[in-house]
């Protein structure tokens, strides 16, 4: 095939019936221009890989197959592009819902040196899609936008899948780790890109298949951003999960307390009670953090660590409430939930800072992979 000029890397899982269809419009949009294709397989199990074979005899096309991927599609973009030899690499879909007819005006404006990264846009003037996102979708669709605005500033459509970026760009990335389906919010924050340009494309039906935007994947996108607020903001970020954590803990506490309150149960014991909720939410954060950020944990017993603040806040917690209640002769319900749990919550801020467990690290040093930025 010789040395390529474009790199075009395509995931998959389960597109055999696709890839014939895609094929041929690559080659279309592509000629006069020395390309690959590459087509990332993660562990389909139907025709992909005899499907693939028969392509390559008529087309430039590359089968990698993983073989304990990770990460979903972003991890085999990711995988594509370390394996790519192309000078401008492309990333696109395999269900025909991105157009190859518009991979020339990807490729055009970094040719001239007009861009680093391109993106095939749906909501730039003279972009369009195949149908209308119903109600929930729409709702979800700009909330998912609007989070991740402070990250890619006035890029209006940062979800889209369909970019291309030269090698070099890809090259000098800091630690790509992306999570689920939206490579290119990766690509935009963790690569030089100084220049982004979007370009209009009609945004297709999926031909052959099922879609696999899952609710699963929904709630990776929202870890795959809290990875990426920590890269662009480390120290206010980690402050914001905390104060989010720490507001739903107290708002579920708070309704307990009120509750039993109101049912007439002492104020001590509603204060165990409802610390105990508090306790209890924290764990599901803590949960989640543990499980998507373990390649970053900075302590080897996260759990011990957790459970040993618990314990001396919730200590610290109906001590204060012991206090109000046996010292201050009228101290209102108001008063002791408020004041025991502004102690509870000094001692956990204190506690997790100084041993890196809060939310996600109130960190004294910028982790090793945030550096150099």
């Amino acid at each position: 095939m010789g040395m390529p000029q474009v790199s075009v890397i395509v995931p998959t899982l389960n597109e055999g019936e696709n890839l014939p269809l895609l094929l041929p419009r690559v080659a279309a949009a592509l000629a006069g221009r020395a390309y690959e294709v590459l087509i990332v397989d993660d562990g389909s199990v139907d025709d992909t890989a005899g499907v693939c074979e028969r392509l390559s005899r008529e087309y430039p096309v590359r089968l990698v197959v993983r073989e304990n991927p990770k990460d979903g599609l972003s991890g085999a973009v990711v995988h594509g592009m370390g394996l790519a030899c192309g000078e401008y690499l492309v990333v696109m879909d395999a269900d025909m819902q991105h157009p190859p007819e518009r991979l020339g005006a990807l490729l055009e404006p970094l040719e001239n040196g007009e861009a680093d990264l391109v993106i095939g846009s749906r909501y730039v003037r003279g972009g369009e899609m195949a149908g209308r996102f119903g109600f929930w979708r729409r709702v979800l669709s700009r909330a998912a936008t609007a989070l991740s605005r402070p990250i890619v500033g006035e890029v209006k459509d940062p979800m889209s899948g369909f970019f291309a970026l030269r090698r070099g760009c890809y090259e000098r990335g800091e630690r790509l780790t992306p999570l689920g389906y939206k490579i290119g919010l990766e690509v935009l924050r963790k690569c030089p890109v100084r220049k982004v340009k979007e370009v209009p494309i009609f945004f297709g039906a999926r031909a052959h298949g099922e879609s696999k935007l899952t609710f699963h994947e929904q709630f990776r996108y929202l870890e795959h951003l809290s990875r990426l607020y920590d890269f662009c903001y480390p120290r206010a970020s980690p402050i914001g999960k905390f104060l989010i954590a720490l507001g739903c803990s107290w708002l579920a506490a708070g309704g307990v307390y009120w509750g039993l309150v109101w049912r007439g149960m002492g104020l001590m014991v509603a204060v165990a009670v409802a610390y105990g909720v508090a306790v209890g939410v924290t764990g599901v954060f803590h949960l989640r953090y543990c499980r998507t950020q373990r390649e970053f944990l900075v302590r080897a017993r996260p759990w011990r660590d957790f459970w040993f603040i618990a314990a001396t806040e919730w200590v610290c917690c109906m001590g204060a409430a012991g206090w109000l209640v046996e010292r201050l002769n009228g101290a209102g319900a108001w008063e002791v939930f408020v004041i025991s749990f502004g102690a509870a919550t000094a001692v956990r801020y204190a506690l997790r800072k100084e041993l890196l467990m809060d939310i996600r690290g109130l960190r004294r040093e910028i982790r090793r992979e945030e550096m150099g930025r």
